[in-house]
């Protein structure tokens, strides 16, 4: 099996990169895997602004298990995948990914149980960005993640010593699982169409979740109106953000990707004042602004660098036309 980082390096090359005709091409491809991501950052933070309301009904356990199984059901309907075909290789890429998907959810509902939203997610986004500095080999992907971590670190307010210390632990395990889900995640959207990938092996975290879930909440769980919230956090947690980023890790360096992902402390924040009352300081919307600055940095630099592999392809093939 490939390491984490030669995987990494394996889809450093945006497909679209390969023989794009014509600059308009070239620019849709380059900007297509970018709004995936900001829309599936969106849907996801906001999605866990609602998982927190539903936690006094049903628990962190219970609500990480309401997501995973829920959404599990709605990708198994809609993709329909097939389990033919595969071999040993490709079953352990989903089995994987579906670990790292449970892991992360219920690591991550266990810190936000204990500390605020933006502060879990300030913690759990440490875990990509380590990922972005070990697997990167530009150095300027190396100085925006720094300056990312800094914007991470402010929005902290100083104040992450305060914290739970068994919150802030479960948030920074949670990072650690959220690294390995962008590498299996990206390996999976190459083995597999679609999002066949994603829906098995988000069948195989909820299976994991299934007995953690049970133990907590037991028959909570099968209360209407928490169904009925579950089904709201599993489709925007779950299943309209991982099937976005799947789509984008496809054409999408998964350094740069790792970079984006330091927009969600600022979307946690601002889903956290707009839906828990939880109000932003004049510090969260500096750190805000540096980690954003750092996500359309890094956004530049892979747009530019996807530029010139185009045009050298194209005079490549125009060099073997003349030949």
């Amino acid at each position: 099996m490939d390491s984490p980082v030669e995987d990494i390096a394996a889809v450093s090359v945006p497909e679209a990169a390969a023989a794009p005709e014509a600059p308009a091409p070239v620019k849709a491809a380059r900007l297509g895997p970018v709004a995936l991501v900001v829309a599936g950052g969106l849907s996801v933070q906001f999605g866990s602004a609602v998982a927190v309301l539903l936690m006094p009904r049903a628990g962190a356990l219970g609500v990480v298990t309401l997501r995973l199984v829920l959404a599990a059901a709605v990708l198994l309907i809609v993709c329909r995948p097939k389990v033919r075909g595969y071999g040993r290789a490709d079953w352990g890429t989903v089995v994987a990914f579906g670990t790292a998907m449970a892991g992360m959810n219920i690591l991550f509902y266990q810190a936000a149980d204990r500390i605020p939203l933006g502060a879990a997610v300030t913690l759990e986004v440490l875990g990509p960005l380590i990922l972005s500095v070990i697997a990167s080999r530009r150095l300027m992907n190396l100085l925006w993640a720094g300056l990312a971590l800094g914007g991470v670190v402010l929005l902290g307010g100083g104040g992450l010593d305060r914290l739970d210390p068994v919150g802030a632990g479960f948030a920074l395990a949670a990072g650690a699982m959220w690294a390995a889900y962008i590498v299996f995640s990206a390996r999976t959207g190459r083995r597999f169409p679609q999002a066949d990938g994603l829906a098995l092996a988000m069948a195989f975290g909820a299976v994991l979740s299934l007995p953690f879930g049970i133990a907590e909440a037991g028959g909570k769980l099968l209360v209407p109106s928490t169904i009925g919230l579950g089904l709201a956090v599993a489709l925007m947690s779950s299943v309209l953000p991982y099937t976005l980023e799947l789509l984008a890790l496809r054409r999408l360096p998964a350094p740069t990707f790792a970079i984006l992902m330091s927009l969600e402390p600022a979307v946690a924040a601002t889903a956290g004042f707009l839906v828990l009352s939880q109000a932003l300081s004049p510090t969260d919307a500096l750190a805000i602004g540096l980690v954003i600055a750092a996500s359309m940095g890094a956004v530049r630099t892979q747009t530019a660098r996807t530029a010139r592999n185009a045009r050298t392809a194209r005079k490549d093939r125009q060099a073997r036309a003349r030949n």
